[in-house]
């Protein structure tokens, strides 16, 4: 913390400790931002001042103003320490060598409103997998949450809606845990369950048919290992990827064990499934209780699991929600309506039975 020659303190970003200023107005309070030089400023306000631009976004009522190294933040005294506090972040995260763009930031801001225990710098740089350039890592506090219970646990089931990473996360560790030998081979599933179109009108043989439904997983994989090794791997029985109804009569020993679209088993298929636990294996179950795509009146063995194996070491329930999508910011207002109507259309069903029940009584 320095003094400037006018008595105001400034925050030099090597302290870490935001400094205060005699408040000019009441209710607005002033600091300045001291940072050691230019390329430290460009780091940590983004390209073309993006980040600041964001941030100028997020805090409509607060004034910025740029000058050499230095940044000036006027404005509502509920603000300014809020920013303070997004800076003192951002600078963790140049620090570790993090490039600082809007979507970074939106995802810090998520995280300071979360109000964890947990540093946000460590949840965006917890690292799981780098491939071609690419760095896979959760972006939410849930999802480090997830991560950190696949580590911990046997058996994690990952339950949300689409957008929210739980099986591309999944997919991650099971390749971290390939590459450090922790297992010997990757087995992915999916119940071959037809969503709203027939497989009987699809071309091809059984192979191809059933293809279409796994394909998502062999995308993942692409993405976090050389697409060239993949057929070796595969071939050799390294990583396999097929349907749910080829894990019967099957141990799994050894392996990294991935159900995917887990909705869409039914409670015979998830006990089929569980039950092919083998020694130092470990499974991961995912899938979103909001799209069953299974026929009218048969029931998600996904939406009673948690009922029957609550409690049991070893096995651990993540729930991620709207709030973990991380694709389009649309994604994640679309989950969000669906959300509400569905409740709406409960809650309708509820009221609507109650009537009936009254005039049955009247």
């Amino acid at each position: 913390m320095t003094e400037s020659a006018n008595g105001k303190r400034r925050l030099n970003t090597g302290d870490g400790s935001p400094g205060e200023f005699p408040h000019s107005l009441p209710g607005i309070r002033t600091e300045v931002v001291l940072f050691e030089n230019s390329d430290q400023m460009v780091q940590s306000l983004g390209s073309h001042d993006e980040a600041l631009r964001f941030i100028e976004e997020q805090f409509p009522d607060v004034n910025f103003h740029a000058r050499g190294n230095e940044l000036s933040i006027s404005g509502p005294v509920s603000d300014v320490p809020r920013i303070m506090r997004l800076l003192q972040e951002v600078r963790g995260l140049v620090a570790r060598g993090t490039v600082i763009t809007p979507a970074v930031l939106q995802q810090l801001v998520a995280l300071l409103r979360t109000q964890s225990l947990q540093n946000p710098v460590d949840v965006l740089t917890h690292d799981i997998l780098s491939s071609r350039g690419r760095t896979i890592r959760p972006k939410t506090l849930n999802q480090k949450n997830y991560v950190d219970a696949i580590d911990a646990n046997t058996v994690i089931f990952g339950i949300g809606p689409a957008g929210t990473g739980k099986t591309y996360l999944a997919m991650a560790k099971a390749v971290q845990a390939l590459q450090q030998k922790e297992v010997s081979r990757i087995i992915l599933t999916r119940p071959a369950v037809e969503a709203g179109e027939r497989l009987g009108f699809l071309p091809g043989t059984l192979s191809d048919k059933i293809d279409p439904y796994l394909r998502p997983l062999y995308d993942a994989l692409h993405d976090m290992m050389d697409p060239e090794s993949i057929p070796r791997l595969m071939a050799a029985g390294t990583i396999e990827v097929a349907p749910l109804a080829y894990m019967r009569g099957r141990t799994l020993n050894d392996a990294f064990i991935i159900l995917d679209e887990a909705q869409n088993t039914t409670p015979e298929q998830m006990k089929m499934f569980l039950t092919r636990l083998g020694f130092g294996s470990r499974m991961v179950v995912t899938g979103d209780v909001t799209q069953v795509d299974l026929p009218f009146g048969t029931r998600s063995g996904l939406r009673i699991v948690e009922e029957i194996l609550q409690g049991i070491e070893g096995v651990n329930f993540s729930v991620l929600d709207a709030a973990d999508v991380v694709r389009h910011r649309l994604v994640g207002d679309i989950v969000n309506a669906y959300s509400i109507w569905d409740e709406a259309q409960r809650n309708r069903v509820k009221h609507s039975a109650s009537r009936e029940k009254r005039g049955e009584h009247a």
